[in-house]
């Protein structure tokens, strides 16, 4: 073969090759552009679509008279979308081109940066998928300089978040509670690009009642180009706003109540004996619930903590404290019950000799001859020790459990206690040892190892006052499960009818009178003009023997012949019942009669 067909052959060869190269890129591009074009055009529509969940508005918290207790407001701020931002060259920036971003829309705003350089590293090693909020509770100044600054700020976004404010402070804080930031789901951490977190319940009737509570969330589709910049919206779903609650509380009671609290530790409870509505609810010292909206400081949250008072705690719901003598009406009626003559008396020479043990009356007062009636009058402890003896324990933490005593009252919030009321299992599994008389003395006299809460005491308290229903306490009078809706009424709830005769309550009820309107009644600085009440004082001591520290509660309702309002206060620290809380309780009760006679 000659060298020129030698060529011409290896130009032939050459020329399939390209051919071939040619058709084989000829079908990719087919390939791409038609057999699998609808598949990357979807891809591409997802890639420049972001889906940005919005969060539910939570409902309101109303009072009886529809004051607003717990809202919500607009708050407008400018957040930053990291997955958006870009340097000259397309990439994503980190911690220290993001703080440029921040300090140039801080130079469209003219107001400086409400975040620093570790707010932006913590933000991009915890919370990288959310947005960055880099300024909050913007005016309308602001907002307007930045939509006239006609600046192209990729990834930069006005945003409107639903804070929940407390119109009035402080007012009922541990049984409104407080709202923090809630956890997304797992299932639509995987479904949105970016999301606005909702507020969750974190105490008080804002945990207890969330699901009502809490809007259901909604979401928009927002189309951005290659670079980040937002388009316009495609999609959106309007969230839904959470329920309402209406309380049985009454705001003006409330804020009474907890004026009686003050520049004191303690807890004050009022209620309606004619269907337990609680109206009103006051533990102090207390606290702001707007500190906690959207996130607490960590300063204030120190300072809240750290106070040895904890005003964070609910001492009207979870507060345990030993009740003294506001436990002997109840003794009272258990002695009765059990057969214990109406006539039986005893000589109170100041104490009580039981075996080789003294059991003191309180100051160690001689009372003379007392009977049930004259023994509630002066709270005279000899007589109860030997009423306790005479009824038997088992027949009397019988009666004390029918009355509600040792266990939740089912009030519609969270974070109530209990109590304790010790029983002969109760010593033996704890302490080691059998029961004793010894033992009924101490607790006949509301003290050893029993506990209550002021809320049972005070339904305890509305209870001899309407002839003996004890209630369940209502809370929430009704609840809306929207907007729209209408109120649903929450009924009243009866517990039981407890085994008191008529006789027996009466005889009880005219010596808790004497309490306040006898001239040495231990209660009489609660007395009140015009206003006929009955009550029981208490003094309890606690802590380490000889430190000489007491509670001391009052227990009260009135009128006295239809009663209309029972009342219990506790001061953590007290020098009695009788001098310390009973004036509180005289105060508290002159004002709830003005407000329902029309007062301010």
């Amino acid at each position: 073969m000659s060298l020129g067909e030698q060529e011409g052959r290896r130009l032939r060869w050459l020329r399939a090759g390209f051919l071939a190269a040619l058709g084989l890129l000829l079908l990719a591009l087919w390939n791409i552009q038609v057999g699998h074009g609808e598949q990357y055009a979807d891809n591409l529509e997802r890639q420049s679509l972001r889906r940005v969940r919005i969060p539910g508005v939570r409902g309101r918290i109303l009072d009886r008279r529809g004051v607003c207790l717990a809202d919500n407001r607009p708050n407008y701020g400018i957040a930053l979308y990291l997955e958006e931002l870009r340097n000259a060259q397309g990439r994503r920036v980190g911690a220290s081109g993001i703080w440029q971003a921040v300090a140039s829309v801080s130079a469209v705003l003219g107001q400086p940066p409400q975040i620093d350089p570790s707010r932006i590293a913590d933000h991009l090693y915890s919370q990288k998928a959310l947005p960055l909020i880099a300024w909050r509770n913007l005016g309308p100044p602001a907002l307007a300089r930045l939509a006239e600054s006609g600046a192209r700020l990729p990834g930069v976004d006005i945003v409107v978040e639903a804070d929940r404010v407390y119109p009035e402070g402080p007012l009922l804080a541990h049984t409104l509670g407080y709202v923090g930031v809630a956890d997304l789901a797992e299932e639509e951490d995987d479904l949105y690009h970016y999301y606005l977190p909702d507020l969750a319940g974190r105490t008080g009737l804002e945990r207890h009642w969330d699901a009502t509570l809490a809007g259901r969330p909604g979401g928009r589709l927002v189309r951005v180009d290659v670079a980040g910049f937002k388009h316009d919206e495609t999609a959106l779903r309007e969230p839904v706003p959470g329920g309402d609650l209406q309380l049985a509380v009454d705001a003006r009671i409330q804020r009474e109540a907890e004026a009686a609290l003050e520049d004191a530790a303690g807890a004050a409870v009022v209620v309606d004996p004619r269907n337990g509505d609680v109206l009103a609810l006051a533990s102090a010292p207390g606290f702001d619930p707007n500190a906690f909206s959207p996130r607490i400081g960590r300063a204030e949250w120190a300072r809240l903590t750290g106070n040895p008072l904890k005003p964070l705690f609910p001492r009207a719901l979870a507060g345990l404290y030993a009740p003294g003598s506001i436990f002997k009406p109840l003794v009272a009626l258990a002695a009765l019950g059990q057969g214990v003559s109406p006539e039986f008396a005893v000589d109170c020479p100041g104490y009580f000799e039981l075996g080789n043990r003294r059991f003191a009356c309180y100051l160690n007062t001689a009372h003379g001859h007392v009977g049930f009636r004259r023994s509630l009058c002066v709270s005279c402890n000899t007589f109860y020790y030997q009423a306790g003896l005479a009824c038997g324990y088992d027949a009397l933490v019988a009666l004390a459990e029918a009355a509600g005593l040792g266990r939740k009252t089912g009030i519609d919030t969270g974070g109530e206690a209990a109590g304790l009321l010790p029983s002969r299992a109760w010593k033996r599994r704890v302490q080691g040892e059998a029961w004793r008389d010894g033992d009924t003395c101490n607790v006949a006299v509301g003290q050893g190892a029993l506990l209550v809460t002021p809320l049972q005491m005070a339904m305890l308290a509305a209870a001899l006052a309407n002839g003996g229903t004890l209630y369940r306490p209502r809370l929430v009078l009704a609840v809306r499960d929207g907007p729209r809706a209408a109120f649903r009424p929450v009924p009243p709830a009866a517990v039981r009818r407890l085994p008191w005769s008529a006789a027996h309550l009466a005889l009880v009820r005219t010596g808790l009178q004497d309490v306040i309107h006898a001239m040495d009644g231990s209660g009489r600085l609660a007395r009140l003009d015009g206003i006929r009440m009955a009550g029981k004082t208490g003094t309890a001591e606690y802590g380490r023997k000889g430190e000489g520290r007491k509670h001391g509660w009052m227990i009260a309702y009135a009128p006295a012949d239809a009663p209309r309002y029972a009342v219990a206060i506790v001061l953590d620290d007290a020098v009695s019942g009788g001098l310390s809380v009973a004036p509180r309780v005289g105060g508290l009760m002159r004002r709830v009669f003005e407000l329902e006679a029309g007062g301010s």
